[in-house]
Order: structure tokens, then sequence, then C-alpha cells
């Protein structure tokens, strides 16, 4: 568990430490990440359907992620609205024609779940017995955090503004922290050590993350119930960053964790203007190098 759990951080840093001026190599890269995304969510739904006793276990796995979803959701909320009143954001008005396209948007969302049931199906109906699909899952994860440090590297985003960019790192650090005061209140109500619960919380809505990470160290349930947790973050913020970010930007924008500076980011835009944007990128940017850090501290402690 230690190394699995280490040796996700490396294909990370080794990824951003790379410099391409490439934009044909770019558009590939953006193409695997994508590719490898739905293909690593695809082997998660393969391990929980062919996990024992499933059916006996998704009743408990489905009271486990509401726990987790409504605890995070009042923990975040709590925390981000206590860095609003104490760092005030005003936004623009929004431009009149400015569409969202919500309808887009939350189809969208569903893609990784839908990648994640024809995974389940396939395991429990089709396929035989794969014992190597937890190893080939954590090979692409890698293979895929590589990918994304080469993304983030050559975003144009240059590391000291983002860490200069108060808005951003203060709405980072109270996601972060108020996620881990959650788990600290949900240790007794899971059936996991404490470091394991952290573990849970850190996912920040980096669901191809956290579901292959936990269920490789906690097993496919928990990984399933880690991937359903960050998932539904993204859709639940998908529909609060319209509601909330006039009066409240910070709570609209830290809601969505790591998903900031990419999916939720049109909405955001459309929704808070043009000051919203440097600000959410720089929250998701810092939250998705925190949320494997995070999570391979904790692990690492078992």
């Amino acid at each position: 568990m230690l190394t699995g759990a280490l040796l996700i951080l490396a294909p990370l840093f080794l990824g951003f430490a790379l410099a391409l001026e490439n934009r044909h190599l770019m558009t590939v890269i953006h193409y695997g990440v994508e590719g490898l995304i739905f293909f690593i969510l695809a082997l998660l739904g393969l391990g929980l359907g062919q996990m024992e006793g499933l059916s006996a276990q998704l009743g408990g796995m489905a009271a486990q992620v509401l726990i987790l979803v409504v605890a995070l959701l009042v923990a975040n909320m709590i925390g981000l609205w206590l860095f609003h009143r104490w760092q005030p954001m005003s936004v623009e008005r929004p431009d009149a024609d400015a569409s969202p396209g919500y309808r887009r948007l939350f189809l969208a969302g569903l893609k990784p779940l839908l990648a994640v049931v024809a995974g389940l199906f396939a395991g429990y109906f089709l396929l035989p017995s794969m014992p190597m699909a937890e190893q080939v899952a954590t090979w692409a994860l890698m293979l895929l955090l590589f990918l994304i440090g080469i993304q983030l590297r050559n975003a144009g985003l240059s590391l000291r503004k983002l860490l200069m960019n108060r808005q951003g790192l203060g709405i980072a650090l109270s996601l972060a922290l108020s996620s881990l005061m959650a788990g600290i209140a949900l240790i007794p109500w899971l059936d996991l050590p404490w470091h394991d619960v952290l573990a849970m919380t850190s996912g920040f809505g980096w669901y191809s993350l956290s579901g292959i990470v936990i269920g490789d160290a906690l097993g496919p349930a928990w990984g399933g119930v880690a991937f359903l947790n960050d998932v539904l973050r993204e859709i639940i913020a998908l529909a609060i960053i319209p509601l909330l970010i006039a009066a409240r930007p910070a709570m609209a924008i830290g809601y969505g964790g790591a998903t900031a500076m990419d999916f939720t980011l049109p909405v955001i835009r459309s929704s808070g203007g043009l000051a919203c944007v440097p600000v959410a990128i720089a929250s998701g940017f810092l939250l998705s190098f925190l949320s494997p850090v995070l999570m391979a501290v904790f692990l690492s402690l078992g």
C-alpha cells in the first residue's frame, strides 16, 4: 500500500517538469487523457462487478456515499462561507446572452457514471475473472497523472502567480481544510481507520484519481464509494454555481474542487464573469496537486 500510494506522485511531478511547445503533441495528449479517464473508470466498474457479494454490499455503499456527500457539502459550505466573510470577493455582471449550456454539461457529467456502469455490467455478466485488471488500472492511472502533469505545466500557468492569487489560494485551502474536518467528524461513522477516512475525503472532485487509488488500497467497494462521492460533487457544483456565485462566489467556485479549472469552469465564467476565471483556475490547480499528495500520505500510514 505504501509503495503504490507514494508512486502515484512521481508521474505527476515528472510530467510537470516537462515543457512542450508542439501543439499537435499537446492535442494528442489531451485526447489521450480523455480516453484514459474513461478506460480507468471502466476498469473501476469491472472491479466492482467482479467483487464477491456485490449485491449484498450495494445498500451499505449507498449509505456511505450519502454520508460522505452530505458531510462534505455541509463542511465545505461552512468553510467557504467563513472564507468569504473574511475575504469577500465581488463579481461582474455576466453578459445577458451568456449561455452556460447546462443540459450539455449535465449530460457530460453523467458520462463518467456511464463508463463505470458499463464496466460493472461487463464484469458481472460477461467477462471472466480478471485478476490483472487492478494492476492495469494502477499503471493506467500513473500514465494519466504523467499526462496531466504535462498539461498543467504547458497550460500557460505560472505556479508563482497561482500561489500569489490570494482568493484562489484561500478557496483551495478552505476547501481542503473543511474536507479534512468533515473526515475527522466521520471517523466514528465509517468502518475505516482514521487515516483512510481522511484519504476518502481528499479527492476534491477528482473522481478518476480517487476511485482507483482508494480502490487499490481499500478494495473495489470503497473505490466505488470514493468515485461516486467525487462525481456527485461535480454534478452538485454544476447546479449550485449559478445560484451562489453572485452573492457568495467563494462558495460557488470552491465547492467544485479540482474541477474548477476545467469541467465547471465554463459555468463559473458564464455565471460570474471573467473576474472569476483566474480565481477558479488557481483554486482548481492547487487542489489538483493537493489531492494526490494528501491521499498518498494518508494511505501510506496504513
